[in-house]
């Protein structure tokens, strides 16, 4: 009797634990700030819009409570002078009463944008935007991010834990666009292995959801690109990605209950998950954790072997987009270089010269030789590096098209790029044939291949060496940055003040070359000098003798200082040939990318996003004198002062390539 009375009151307790984490699940209106967004912009009549603003958000309140869809409403007013398009949708895993809680919340941020033409506030349950243009069928834009949580995962499997999250959003991606709706929530379970390991089960929770306004390639693109920024969060616990037009997020806490997932097997492909494995997580080290962790490794080796065996051999047909790299044979790029004679040399740069070569179709390509070393670990690295830049895709970056290691050097195979390199143009022979809107090309289309490199590739990639000689001009004078992703294949002798191979002085930032301290914010200060010595058409390591010998960006400052702008433009460009207004915003961009300290400047999709904005940049000017570095490594007297926080940041590694 006192055993069943026991059992009873058990039964009653576990009831009353169970009701309070349901309640704590599901009573979370996901209130926590992720991102917000005011537009530059201003409205011309403010309490015409103001109005049209409080009447679109009561009428997007009322549908979320009396509608018929409770997580979704859109509201459009364009009568009048000051049209509103306004939008909320929360995360389908809350209540009516949470959705609401969380919305009237936004609601109450996004009112600090006060007379913005549009904003946007995105909390863990809920989205609210506003615009005074339609964005109903807006997918992506720039300012996309992931939002890592600080903890990092504490068991000794994090990296099981990183593929089961891989896995998990992986499949969300694929069915979430088939779904009615467009929104999914799932979940992943880690097992110890089964020697005995310790630590228990970690069970991975997910969900992913598009606007319901968006075309289904518009959420898969979406839901990619979001993927693609939560790796660089791995392997914390937690994540969330923020984008205009569809929202993920994973974490190993419960934030949607299991009667609140989705069965999204049948939305897979073929019915079945592309990727359902039972995911063992490496935490005991027993003998049947090693016995199946060596399976796997074993299923893997076979995987990748099969692979390279199918990578085509190079008999320079061709190339065929997305296939991986080419292995060349090193007779067939001899005979195209001429025995890679003086008469076929293009140049030689920071890892090698590079040579024309006319390959056996008749196209033309860029050949480069590499100055490496000759060692086993040097072609492992080698053959590693090639496999990771070759999957590197964007109209902006100089495409690799294959490579060779059965020479005496590893032989790299590019593009080839009619119009050579920005410098030639800039300050050689052809000085002075770039128009002013060639040079607005060309600073919007480098800032959007640093932006890939940093944030929307897989891996980050840091440059360590952008410069004009490194940006190459297509056919109709596009830019294309070169020998990006290479830093990683110097020798370990080689520093950084190395400037032939690894930065060129004039160019790097002054906590890299001081310090040794590497970020991807390195390659914004060399962007912010490449953009002052486009628009003026000096470089910045000349002392140029005007009525003072300046360098460019003391130069450039004192201009700044003194609102004479437009005084900085190159003068073989006409007045009439540019608007004043935006070679002084690009001047403040620039300036603002050279700040002295790695935390003031912006990062590269910043930058774009700032580029494509019309009117000035009055809310982000530079605060403080660009950091300026003489020839000994030194800071020049009349640049020094405050450089601020000069730390690292980990998103990237210092070898210049880093998996997210």
């Amino acid at each position: 009797m006192a055993g069943t009375k026991t059992a009873f009151w058990v039964l009653c307790i576990f009831t009353l634990l169970w009701g309070y984490v349901v309640q704590m699940v599901s009573s979370d209106p996901g209130i926590n700030l992720l991102s917000i967004a005011c537009s530059q912009y201003k409205v011309g009549s403010f309490p015409l819009f103001a109005a049209n603003i409080n009447s679109s958000f009561s009428q997007l309140r009322d549908q979320l409570k009396n509608g018929e869809n409770k997580y979704f409403a859109t509201v459009q007013q364009p009568a009048g002078e000051e049209p509103v398009y306004a939008m909320v949708q929360c995360r389908k895993y809350l209540s009516t009463a949470d959705c609401l809680a969380c919305f009237n919340d936004a609601f109450t941020r996004i009112l600090n944008c006060s007379a913005a033409s549009g904003a946007h506030v995105v909390l863990y349950g809920c989205f609210l935007r506003y615009e005074s243009n339609s964005f109903f069928d807006q997918s992506n834009q720039d300012g996309h991010r992931g939002v890592c949580e600080n903890q990092t995962t504490e068991t000794k499997g994090n990296f099981s834990y990183s593929v089961a999250v891989e896995h998990l959003l992986s499949d969300l991606i694929i069915a979430t666009p088939k779904i009615n709706g467009v929104y999914a929530a799932s979940k992943r379970e880690l097992r110890p292995p089964p020697a005995g390991g310790v630590g228990g089960n970690v069970t991975v929770y997910g969900v992913t959801q598009c606007l319901e306004t968006i075309s289904q390639k518009g959420c898969q693109d979406c839901l990619q690109q979001g993927f693609n920024d939560l790796r660089r969060c791995f392997p914390k616990t937690a994540a969330s990605a923020v984008n205009v037009g569809c929202f993920l997020r994973f974490s190993n806490s419960p934030f949607v209950r299991d009667n609140q997932t989705t069965d999204i097997l049948p939305f897979l492909r073929n019915g079945r998950s592309s990727k359902k494995i039972i995911i063992a997580a490496v935490v005991g080290g027993g003998i049947g954790g090693g016995i199946l962790l060596l399976a796997v490794a074993i299923v893997l080796w076979c995987k990748v072997s099969r692979r390279q065996k199918a990578l085509p051999k190079g008999d320079i047909l061709g190339v065929t987009e997305l296939q991986g790299p080419v292995n060349y044979g090193y007779k067939d790029l001899k005979v195209a270089t001429k025995n890679f004679s003086e008469e076929y040399k293009l140049g030689e740069g920071g890892f090698g010269e590079v040579f024309k070569g006319v390959l056996k179709n008749g196209k033309v390509a860029a050949v480069k030789k590499l100055s490496l070393g000759r060692s086993r670990r040097a072609k492992e690295e080698f053959q590693s590096e090639v496999k990771i830049i070759s999957n590197v895709h964007h109209r902006n970056l100089v495409r690799l098209l294959g490579c060779c290691s059965s020479g005496p050097e590893p032989l790299l195979v590019y593009e080839y790029m009619a119009n050579s390199s920005l410098d030639k143009l800039l300050f050689g022979e052809k000085k002075g044939s770039l128009s002013w809107k060639q040079r607005m090309d060309i600073v919007l289309g480098t800032a959007r291949g640093l932006a890939y490199l940093h944030e929307d590739f897989y891996m980050c990639i840091i440059h360590r060496d952008v410069k004009t000689g490194n940006i190459l001009l297509d056919d109709d004078f596009q830019p294309k940055i070169a020998d990006f992703g290479l830093a990683r294949l110097l020798p370990e002798s080689r520093t950084h003040l190395d400037t032939k191979l690894a930065g060129t002085m004039g160019y790097t930032s002054p906590e890299y070359t001081l310090y040794g301290q590497l970020s991807e914010k390195a390659d914004t200060y060399s962007y912010g000098v490449v953009v002052l010595e486009i628009i003026s058409g000096q470089k910045s390591s000349e002392l140029r003798q005007d009525e003072v010998a300046e360098y460019l960006l003391k130069k450039v400052w004192k201009l700044y200082e003194s609102g004479m702008h437009t005084q900085l433009v190159d003068e073989t460009i006409s007045q009439d040939e540019y608007p004043k207004e935006e070679a002084k915003k690009v001047m403040e961009i620039a300036l603002m990318c050279t700040q002295p300290s790695p935390s003031m400047r912006p990062t590269m999709s910043e930058v774009v996003m700032l580029l494509k904005s019309e009117g000035s940049v009055q809310l982000y000017q530079p605060l403080a004198k660009p950091a300026l570095i003489d020839s000994n490594a030194n800071f020049l007297p009349e640049m020094s002062g405050s450089t601020g926080s000069l730390t690292s940041n980990a998103t990237c590694s210092i070898s210049g390539v880093y998996g997210r």
